[in-house]
Protein backbone atom coordinates (compact mmCIF):
# COMPACT_ATOMS: atom_id res chain seq x y z
CA UNK A 1 0.00 0.00 0.00
CA UNK A 2 1.18 3.87 -0.82
CA UNK A 3 1.68 4.81 2.77
CA UNK A 4 1.59 8.52 1.20
CA UNK A 5 -2.45 7.41 0.17
CA UNK A 6 -3.21 6.48 4.04
CA UNK A 7 -5.04 8.73 5.84
CA UNK A 8 -4.39 10.14 8.97
CA UNK A 9 -5.69 7.96 11.71
CA UNK A 10 -5.43 10.15 14.38
CA UNK A 11 -8.10 12.38 12.16
CA UNK A 12 -11.69 12.43 13.62
CA UNK A 13 -13.01 13.44 10.38
CA UNK A 14 -11.88 10.03 8.67
CA UNK A 15 -14.46 8.21 10.89
CA UNK A 16 -17.54 11.02 11.01
CA UNK A 17 -17.34 11.46 7.13
CA UNK A 18 -15.61 8.62 5.29
CA UNK A 19 -15.25 4.81 5.61
CA UNK A 20 -12.52 3.79 7.80
CA UNK A 21 -13.46 0.15 7.42
CA UNK A 22 -11.34 0.55 3.67
CA UNK A 23 -8.70 1.62 4.78
CA UNK A 24 -7.99 -0.92 7.56
CA UNK A 25 -8.52 -3.39 5.29
CA UNK A 26 -6.13 -2.72 3.35
CA UNK A 27 -3.32 -1.76 5.65
CA UNK A 28 -4.08 -5.28 7.16
CA UNK A 29 -2.90 -6.80 3.50
CA UNK A 30 -0.59 -4.44 3.01
CA UNK A 31 0.93 -2.71 6.34
CA UNK A 32 -0.53 -4.33 9.31
CA UNK A 33 1.68 -2.41 11.58
CA UNK A 34 1.77 1.17 10.51
CA UNK A 35 3.27 3.90 11.53
CA UNK A 36 1.23 6.99 12.54
CA UNK A 37 2.68 10.36 13.12
CA UNK A 38 0.65 12.54 15.38
CA UNK A 39 0.58 16.33 14.63
CA UNK A 40 2.61 16.42 11.42
CA UNK A 41 1.78 16.97 7.87
CA UNK A 42 1.61 14.17 5.11
CA UNK A 43 4.31 15.12 3.47
CA UNK A 44 7.22 14.97 6.57
CA UNK A 45 6.02 11.62 8.10
CA UNK A 46 9.65 10.69 8.83
CA UNK A 47 9.50 8.38 6.07
CA UNK A 48 12.70 7.16 4.68
CA UNK A 49 14.59 3.79 2.88
CA UNK A 50 14.45 2.38 6.38
CA UNK A 51 10.88 2.92 6.56
CA UNK A 52 8.66 4.86 9.39
CA UNK A 53 10.80 6.41 11.68
CA UNK A 54 9.62 6.29 15.22
CA UNK A 55 11.83 9.29 16.34
CA UNK A 56 10.49 11.30 13.55
CA UNK A 57 8.09 12.89 15.99
CA UNK A 58 5.08 11.97 18.31
CA UNK A 59 3.02 9.18 16.75
CA UNK A 60 1.94 5.43 17.05
CA UNK A 61 2.46 1.89 15.31
CA UNK A 62 -1.18 1.13 14.32
CA UNK A 63 -1.96 -2.90 14.79
CA UNK A 64 -4.77 -3.74 12.42
CA UNK A 65 -4.58 -7.83 12.16
CA UNK A 66 -6.60 -9.70 14.92
CA UNK A 67 -3.76 -11.59 15.93
CA UNK A 68 -1.62 -8.80 16.91
CA UNK A 69 -4.85 -6.65 18.36
CA UNK A 70 -5.38 -9.96 20.39
CA UNK A 71 -1.79 -10.24 21.37
CA UNK A 72 -1.09 -6.21 22.16
CA UNK A 73 -4.52 -6.76 24.44
CA UNK A 74 -3.26 -9.99 26.36
CA UNK A 75 -0.02 -9.60 27.06
CA UNK A 76 0.38 -6.76 29.67
CA UNK A 77 4.26 -7.86 30.39
CA UNK A 78 5.36 -6.44 26.70
CA UNK A 79 2.63 -4.23 26.50
CA UNK A 80 2.19 -1.53 29.23
CA UNK A 81 -1.12 -0.01 29.89
CA UNK A 82 0.21 2.59 32.86
CA UNK A 83 1.24 5.01 29.49
CA UNK A 84 -2.48 5.91 28.27
CA UNK A 85 -4.96 4.23 26.57
CA UNK A 86 -5.68 6.73 24.64
CA UNK A 87 -4.36 9.02 21.66
CA UNK A 88 -5.01 12.10 23.91
CA UNK A 89 -2.39 10.80 25.80
CA UNK A 90 0.17 10.50 23.92
CA UNK A 91 3.53 12.13 24.60
CA UNK A 92 2.31 12.74 28.19
CA UNK A 93 1.96 10.63 31.49
CA UNK A 94 -1.16 9.57 32.42
CA UNK A 95 -2.53 10.72 35.51
CA UNK A 96 -4.48 7.62 36.23
CA UNK A 97 -1.85 5.21 35.84
CA UNK A 98 -2.03 2.96 38.87
CA UNK A 99 -5.66 4.37 40.44
CA UNK A 100 -7.76 2.87 37.40
CA UNK A 101 -8.48 -0.17 36.30
CA UNK A 102 -8.05 0.70 32.80
CA UNK A 103 -4.39 2.46 33.30
CA UNK A 104 -3.27 0.04 35.69
CA UNK A 105 -1.32 -3.53 34.81
CA UNK A 106 -1.72 -6.97 37.06
CA UNK A 107 -1.23 -7.43 39.84
CA UNK A 108 -2.69 -4.39 41.17
CA UNK A 109 -5.20 -4.31 38.17
CA UNK A 110 -6.41 -7.69 39.43
CA UNK A 111 -6.71 -5.52 43.05
CA UNK A 112 -8.60 -2.67 41.71
CA UNK A 113 -10.73 -5.13 39.70
CA UNK A 114 -11.38 -8.01 42.21
CA UNK A 115 -14.08 -5.92 44.67
CA UNK A 116 -16.33 -4.34 41.73
CA UNK A 117 -16.55 -7.61 40.14
CA UNK A 118 -17.69 -9.33 43.36
CA UNK A 119 -20.19 -6.78 43.78
CA UNK A 120 -21.41 -6.64 40.14
CA UNK A 121 -21.74 -10.82 40.98
CA UNK A 122 -23.90 -9.35 43.83
CA UNK A 123 -25.66 -6.68 42.11
CA UNK A 124 -26.20 -7.64 38.59
CA UNK A 125 -28.74 -6.47 35.82
CA UNK A 126 -30.63 -10.08 36.24
CA UNK A 127 -31.89 -8.50 39.79
CA UNK A 128 -33.52 -5.83 37.84
CA UNK A 129 -35.41 -7.32 34.82
CA UNK A 130 -39.02 -5.65 35.39
CA UNK A 131 -37.18 -2.38 35.94
CA UNK A 132 -35.03 -2.88 32.91
CA UNK A 133 -37.86 -3.65 31.00
CA UNK A 134 -40.16 -0.93 31.87
CA UNK A 135 -36.96 1.69 30.76
CA UNK A 136 -36.30 0.19 28.11
CA UNK A 137 -40.50 0.31 26.93
CA UNK A 138 -39.77 4.09 27.95
CA UNK A 139 -37.73 4.73 25.06
CA UNK A 140 -39.54 2.79 22.23
CA UNK A 141 -42.41 5.22 20.82
CA UNK A 142 -45.54 3.52 20.32
CA UNK A 143 -47.44 6.41 18.38
CA UNK A 144 -46.11 4.39 14.77
CA UNK A 145 -44.60 7.93 13.70
CA UNK A 146 -40.73 8.61 13.13
CA UNK A 147 -38.02 9.45 16.20
CA UNK A 148 -34.54 9.50 16.06
CA UNK A 149 -33.50 6.08 17.47
CA UNK A 150 -30.36 7.08 18.21
CA UNK A 151 -31.04 9.12 20.61
CA UNK A 152 -33.50 7.17 22.84
CA UNK A 153 -30.21 4.07 22.80
CA UNK A 154 -28.61 7.30 24.52
CA UNK A 155 -30.15 7.28 27.63
CA UNK A 156 -30.10 3.36 27.66
CA UNK A 157 -26.92 2.94 29.51
CA UNK A 158 -28.74 5.09 31.99
CA UNK A 159 -31.86 2.75 32.49
CA UNK A 160 -29.41 0.23 34.07
CA UNK A 161 -26.44 2.35 36.03
CA UNK A 162 -29.31 4.16 37.36
CA UNK A 163 -30.76 0.94 39.05
CA UNK A 164 -27.44 -0.73 39.53
CA UNK A 165 -25.80 2.75 41.49
CA UNK A 166 -28.92 3.70 42.77
CA UNK A 167 -28.94 7.27 40.63
CA UNK A 168 -31.57 10.15 40.66
CA UNK A 169 -33.67 9.70 37.58
CA UNK A 170 -32.99 13.77 37.43
CA UNK A 171 -29.23 13.26 37.14
CA UNK A 172 -29.43 10.89 34.40
CA UNK A 173 -29.51 13.11 31.23
CA UNK A 174 -26.68 15.11 32.53
CA UNK A 175 -25.09 11.85 32.81
CA UNK A 176 -25.02 10.27 29.31
CA UNK A 177 -24.10 13.83 28.12
CA UNK A 178 -20.77 13.71 30.16
CA UNK A 179 -20.34 10.40 29.68
CA UNK A 180 -20.56 10.71 25.54
CA UNK A 181 -18.22 13.91 25.62
CA UNK A 182 -15.44 11.71 27.94
CA UNK A 183 -15.96 9.56 24.24
CA UNK A 184 -16.48 12.01 21.94
CA UNK A 185 -14.69 15.23 22.66
CA UNK A 186 -13.73 16.12 18.94
CA UNK A 187 -17.98 16.16 17.93
CA UNK A 188 -18.50 19.87 17.32
CA UNK A 189 -21.79 19.09 19.27
CA UNK A 190 -19.95 18.62 22.65
CA UNK A 191 -17.27 20.20 22.54
CA UNK A 192 -15.96 23.38 24.28
CA UNK A 193 -14.99 26.40 22.37
CA UNK A 194 -11.54 26.05 23.70
CA UNK A 195 -11.45 22.79 21.71
CA UNK A 196 -11.22 19.04 22.49
CA UNK A 197 -8.62 18.59 25.29
CA UNK A 198 -10.32 21.54 27.76
CA UNK A 199 -13.54 19.46 26.71
CA UNK A 200 -11.79 16.16 27.87
CA UNK A 201 -10.79 17.95 31.18
CA UNK A 202 -14.05 19.06 31.86
CA UNK A 203 -16.30 16.46 31.33
CA UNK A 204 -13.68 13.80 32.95
CA UNK A 205 -13.86 16.89 36.10
CA UNK A 206 -17.99 16.57 36.47
CA UNK A 207 -18.01 13.29 36.36
CA UNK A 208 -15.43 12.69 38.94
CA UNK A 209 -16.62 15.56 41.20
CA UNK A 210 -19.90 14.24 40.68
CA UNK A 211 -19.29 10.35 41.64
CA UNK A 212 -17.29 11.44 44.75
CA UNK A 213 -20.57 13.33 46.14
CA UNK A 214 -22.11 10.23 45.69
CA UNK A 215 -20.05 7.90 47.48
CA UNK A 216 -19.92 10.29 49.95
CA UNK A 217 -23.78 10.34 50.39
CA UNK A 218 -23.99 6.64 50.49
CA UNK A 219 -21.27 6.58 53.12
CA UNK A 220 -23.58 8.71 55.48
CA UNK A 221 -26.88 6.58 54.09
CA UNK A 222 -25.89 3.54 53.32
CA UNK A 223 -28.22 1.72 50.34
CA UNK A 224 -28.42 -1.80 49.01
CA UNK A 225 -27.11 -0.80 45.62
CA UNK A 226 -23.93 -1.08 43.97
CA UNK A 227 -21.87 1.75 45.66
CA UNK A 228 -23.38 0.54 49.09
CA UNK A 229 -22.05 -2.94 48.53
CA UNK A 230 -18.38 -1.74 47.44
CA UNK A 231 -18.70 0.64 50.62
CA UNK A 232 -18.84 -2.77 52.67
CA UNK A 233 -16.53 -5.34 50.76
CA UNK A 234 -13.23 -5.94 51.90
CA UNK A 235 -10.26 -7.25 49.83
CA UNK A 236 -7.83 -9.21 51.70
CA UNK A 237 -9.33 -7.33 54.68
CA UNK A 238 -8.86 -4.17 53.32
CA UNK A 239 -11.90 -1.60 52.70
CA UNK A 240 -12.31 -0.55 49.07
CA UNK A 241 -10.92 3.32 49.32
CA UNK A 242 -13.35 5.92 48.21
CA UNK A 243 -11.69 7.00 45.64
CA UNK A 244 -11.31 3.86 43.94
CA UNK A 245 -15.22 3.12 43.82
CA UNK A 246 -14.96 6.16 42.47
CA UNK A 247 -12.96 5.46 39.26
CA UNK A 248 -15.27 2.13 39.19
CA UNK A 249 -18.43 4.53 39.10
CA UNK A 250 -16.31 6.71 36.13
CA UNK A 251 -15.31 2.96 34.38
CA UNK A 252 -18.65 1.79 34.24
CA UNK A 253 -20.17 4.34 32.85
CA UNK A 254 -18.27 5.26 30.24
CA UNK A 255 -18.36 1.52 29.09
CA UNK A 256 -21.87 1.29 29.24
CA UNK A 257 -22.41 4.65 27.65
CA UNK A 258 -20.37 3.33 24.82
CA UNK A 259 -21.90 -0.17 24.39
CA UNK A 260 -24.94 -0.09 24.86
CA UNK A 261 -25.90 3.30 23.35
CA UNK A 262 -23.99 2.34 20.09
CA UNK A 263 -24.56 -1.20 19.59
CA UNK A 264 -28.24 -1.13 18.85
CA UNK A 265 -27.95 1.70 16.67
CA UNK A 266 -25.10 -0.18 14.66
CA UNK A 267 -27.33 -3.02 14.77
CA UNK A 268 -30.58 -1.52 13.44
CA UNK A 269 -28.50 0.16 10.21
CA UNK A 270 -27.40 -2.94 9.15
CA UNK A 271 -30.69 -4.88 9.64
CA UNK A 272 -32.14 -2.06 7.64
CA UNK A 273 -29.84 -2.47 4.63
CA UNK A 274 -29.61 -6.20 5.09
CA UNK A 275 -33.60 -6.32 4.78
CA UNK A 276 -32.93 -8.59 8.09
CA UNK A 277 -34.64 -7.10 10.76
CA UNK A 278 -38.19 -9.34 10.53
CA UNK A 279 -35.87 -12.76 9.26
CA UNK A 280 -33.82 -12.41 13.22
CA UNK A 281 -37.26 -11.56 15.22
CA UNK A 282 -38.50 -14.77 13.61
CA UNK A 283 -35.73 -16.37 15.19
CA UNK A 284 -35.40 -16.25 18.91
CA UNK A 285 -33.05 -19.24 18.96
CA UNK A 286 -30.76 -16.72 17.26
CA UNK A 287 -30.90 -14.03 19.89
CA UNK A 288 -27.59 -14.50 21.38
CA UNK A 289 -25.89 -15.15 18.10
CA UNK A 290 -27.34 -12.27 16.45
CA UNK A 291 -25.98 -9.99 19.79
CA UNK A 292 -22.49 -10.96 19.68
CA UNK A 293 -22.79 -9.97 16.02
CA UNK A 294 -23.95 -7.16 16.88
CA UNK A 295 -21.14 -6.48 19.04
CA UNK A 296 -18.88 -7.33 16.40
CA UNK A 297 -20.36 -5.31 13.78
CA UNK A 298 -20.43 -2.14 15.66
CA UNK A 299 -17.37 -2.62 17.97
CA UNK A 300 -18.15 0.58 19.55
CA UNK A 301 -14.86 1.35 21.18
CA UNK A 302 -12.50 1.27 17.87
CA UNK A 303 -8.92 1.12 19.64
CA UNK A 304 -7.19 1.11 22.96
CA UNK A 305 -3.60 2.18 23.47
CA UNK A 306 -0.83 0.23 24.92
CA UNK A 307 3.14 1.00 25.42
CA UNK A 308 5.80 -1.16 24.41
CA UNK A 309 7.87 -2.72 27.69
CA UNK A 310 10.88 -3.49 25.58
CA UNK A 311 11.50 -3.97 21.68
CA UNK A 312 8.60 -6.95 20.27
CA UNK A 313 7.94 -8.24 16.61
CA UNK A 314 4.59 -7.59 15.50
CA UNK A 315 3.21 -9.32 12.15
CA UNK A 316 7.60 -9.00 10.23
CA UNK A 317 7.83 -5.32 12.27
CA UNK A 318 9.86 -4.46 15.03
CA UNK A 319 8.93 -1.97 17.33
CA UNK A 320 10.95 -0.46 19.46
CA UNK A 321 11.09 0.06 23.39
CA UNK A 322 9.08 3.04 24.70
CA UNK A 323 6.65 3.29 21.70
CA UNK A 324 2.77 3.65 21.74
CA UNK A 325 1.08 0.90 20.20
CA UNK A 326 -2.91 1.38 18.67
CA UNK A 327 -4.82 -1.75 19.05
CA UNK A 328 -7.76 -1.45 15.95
CA UNK A 329 -10.75 -3.80 17.49
CA UNK A 330 -13.02 -2.46 15.17
CA UNK A 331 -10.28 -3.71 12.26
CA UNK A 332 -9.24 -6.64 13.90
CA UNK A 333 -13.04 -7.61 14.05
CA UNK A 334 -12.97 -7.74 10.16
CA UNK A 335 -9.88 -10.11 9.39
CA UNK A 336 -10.87 -12.15 7.06
CA UNK A 337 -8.00 -14.68 8.88
CA UNK A 338 -10.42 -15.01 11.81
CA UNK A 339 -13.85 -14.52 10.29
CA UNK A 340 -15.45 -15.72 7.25
CA UNK A 341 -17.75 -12.47 4.98
CA UNK A 342 -15.72 -10.12 7.84
CA UNK A 343 -18.40 -7.66 6.32
CA UNK A 344 -21.67 -9.59 5.73
CA UNK A 345 -23.63 -8.76 9.56
CA UNK A 346 -24.77 -12.11 10.21
CA UNK A 347 -26.81 -13.35 13.16
CA UNK A 348 -26.51 -17.16 12.65
CA UNK A 349 -22.39 -16.49 12.65
CA UNK A 350 -20.63 -19.03 14.88
CA UNK A 351 -18.11 -18.93 16.33
CA UNK A 352 -17.80 -15.45 17.01
CA UNK A 353 -14.76 -14.50 19.12
CA UNK A 354 -14.66 -10.86 18.26
CA UNK A 355 -12.87 -8.48 20.49
CA UNK A 356 -15.20 -5.87 21.17
CA UNK A 357 -14.69 -6.20 24.62
CA UNK A 358 -11.25 -6.18 24.56
CA UNK A 359 -9.01 -9.13 25.65
CA UNK A 360 -6.61 -10.41 28.42
CA UNK A 361 -6.66 -8.99 31.72
CA UNK A 362 -8.74 -5.84 30.77
CA UNK A 363 -11.35 -7.38 28.86
CA UNK A 364 -14.83 -5.51 29.73
CA UNK A 365 -16.22 -5.73 33.22
CA UNK A 366 -19.79 -5.14 32.13
CA UNK A 367 -19.49 -7.51 29.68
CA UNK A 368 -22.31 -9.53 31.00
CA UNK A 369 -24.22 -6.59 32.04
CA UNK A 370 -24.14 -5.67 28.29
CA UNK A 371 -24.88 -8.79 26.84
CA UNK A 372 -28.31 -9.03 29.77
CA UNK A 373 -29.31 -5.25 28.64
CA UNK A 374 -28.98 -5.94 24.77
CA UNK A 375 -30.93 -9.16 25.41
CA UNK A 376 -33.60 -7.50 26.89
CA UNK A 377 -33.58 -4.41 24.56
CA UNK A 378 -33.47 -6.87 21.14
CA UNK A 379 -36.38 -8.79 22.95
CA UNK A 380 -38.45 -5.85 23.17
CA UNK A 381 -37.63 -4.16 19.91
CA UNK A 382 -38.71 -7.30 18.58
CA UNK A 383 -42.26 -7.54 20.63
CA UNK A 384 -42.74 -3.61 19.66
CA UNK A 385 -42.18 -3.35 15.62
CA UNK A 386 -43.15 -5.65 12.87
CA UNK A 387 -40.33 -3.58 11.00
CA UNK A 388 -38.14 -1.17 12.01
CA UNK A 389 -36.48 1.12 8.53
CA UNK A 390 -34.25 3.96 8.76
CA UNK A 391 -36.06 7.14 6.84
CA UNK A 392 -32.89 9.28 7.60
CA UNK A 393 -29.48 10.29 6.34
CA UNK A 394 -27.36 8.98 10.26
CA UNK A 395 -25.44 11.69 11.39
CA UNK A 396 -21.69 10.22 12.76
CA UNK A 397 -20.45 11.12 16.12
CA UNK A 398 -16.89 13.42 15.39
CA UNK A 399 -14.27 10.82 17.32
CA UNK A 400 -11.25 8.53 16.54
CA UNK A 401 -12.36 6.47 19.55
CA UNK A 402 -15.92 5.73 19.77
CA UNK A 403 -17.73 4.39 16.62
CA UNK A 404 -21.27 5.71 16.72
CA UNK A 405 -24.34 7.42 15.34
CA UNK A 406 -25.77 10.48 17.38
CA UNK A 407 -28.99 10.60 15.07
CA UNK A 408 -30.82 7.51 13.24
CA UNK A 409 -34.08 8.97 12.05
CA UNK A 410 -36.37 5.79 12.07
CA UNK A 411 -40.04 4.14 11.87
CA UNK A 412 -41.57 1.67 12.93
CA UNK A 413 -44.02 -0.44 11.87
CA UNK A 414 -46.18 -1.24 15.13
CA UNK A 415 -47.29 -5.03 16.08
CA UNK A 416 -50.44 -4.01 17.17
CA UNK A 417 -51.94 -1.04 17.43
CA UNK A 418 -50.83 2.09 20.01
CA UNK A 419 -53.23 2.02 23.21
Amino acid sequence: MNRHAVPDLADPGLYADHDPHAVWRALRAYDPVYWQPVGAPHAARGQGAGGPRPDAGLGFWAATRYADVDRILRDHEVFTSERGTLLSLIGRPDPAAGHQMAATDPPRHDALRAPLHKAMRVRSVDAHTREVRAGIRALLPLDGGPFDFAAGMRDLPLVVLGLLLGLPEADRPHLARLAMTASAEDDPDLMLPEGPAATLRRAHRELFAYFTDLVRARARDPRDDLVGIMLGMRHDGVRMPPAAIVSNCYSLLLGAAVTLSQVPVATVMALAENGGYAAWAARPDLLDSGIEESLRWATPARYFMRTTRRPVELSGVVVPEGQPVVAFLASANRDRRVFTDPDVFDVARRPNRHLAFGAGPHYCIGANMARLTLRLLFTELFAAYAKLDVVGEPVRIRSVFLAGVKSLPVQGRLRRAPV
